[in-house]
């Protein structure tokens, strides 16, 4: 059986992690600086997380630069796979951010834009390569919406039925963000999770919410999610990633061997 990860998120604003509730903005007072990325980044792969997730939320050509530069420092000193995403909007932007040391390329607004770009980034690079992140709302019973430009845009999308394009146009790799439960720490949207990772034929990581250890084996049982991906409950160190893994095993969830991980 194929192991569950556990995915740290940093959502880097002008070089420092940052972090909000429900998508708050940098120029709304919504953010919080919570540390150094690469630092951060560190500590989680010393504590055994499966990959690491960068958020690019300056959308600068200065907070690009920054960006490389903070994937060139993580890959130097960390050996889990890195995913990146924020203002990728051409196959060249994947590119360079692959060289800088990705593994894996997010893209978002971009995809809702140009779907192409998806299946372009995955004839160049592979599906492996390449993830589409999508933020779902729920706008009325029963209707997820996409959302894009960091949830601020609504686009009349159904959730369920952009993933399936996504991943008929080459991803190889959804990470579904809950708006509603970003930041909260009131527990995955398990419902929208659920009907993501039942329809489509690749893994799908669950995003927003997660404020315990219930929350995140709920998500992977109930939710189906491949993966859990959270950003508050480690950086404000709530838990290690090696707890969540020894709470996930005692609930018959499949983990990387614990003799793997690292104190």
């Amino acid at each position: 059986m194929l192991t569950k990860r556990v995915i740290p998120c940093l959502d880097v604003h002008d070089g420092k992690v940052t972090r909000g509730i429900q998508f708050g903005r940098a120029e709304e007072g919504g953010l919080r600086n919570v540390g150094d990325p690469v630092e951060l980044a560190v500590r989680y792969n010393k504590q055994g997380a499966d990959e690491m997730v960068f958020f690019d939320i300056t959308a600068s050509a200065h907070g690009r630069a920054s960006m490389v530069d903070v994937i060139e420092r993580t890959a130097a000193q960390c050996f889990m796979p890195l995913t990146v995403g924020g203002g990728i909007r051409a196959v060249e932007d994947m590119r360079t951010m692959l060289q800088a040391g990705a593994d894996k390329i997010s893209i978002n607004s971009s995809a809702l834009t140009n779907p192409e770009l998806i299946a372009a980034g995955a004839e160049r690079f592979g599906s492996q390569c390449i993830v589409v992140s999508i933020d779902a709302k729920r706008t009325r019973p029963d209707f997820w919406e996409v959302h894009s430009h960091g949830g601020r845009k609504a686009t009349g999308l159904d959730a369920v039925a952009w993933a399936v394009r996504a991943y008929e146009l080459g991803a190889g790799e959804i990470v579904l963000n809950s708006i509603d439960a970003d930041g909260t720490k009131a527990g995955y949207d398990c419902v929208i999770t659920r009907r993501v990772s039942e329809s489509v034929g690749v893994p799908v990581v669950a995003s927003g919410g997660a404020g315990n250890l219930d929350h995140m084996a709920e998500v992977l049982l109930d939710g189906k999610a491949d993966a859990v991906l959270a950003a508050s409950i480690f950086h404000y160190g709530q838990y290690t990633v090696a707890q969540v893994k020894a709470h996930l095993a005692t609930k018959g969830i499949p983990v990387r061997p614990e003799q793997t991980l690292l104190s």
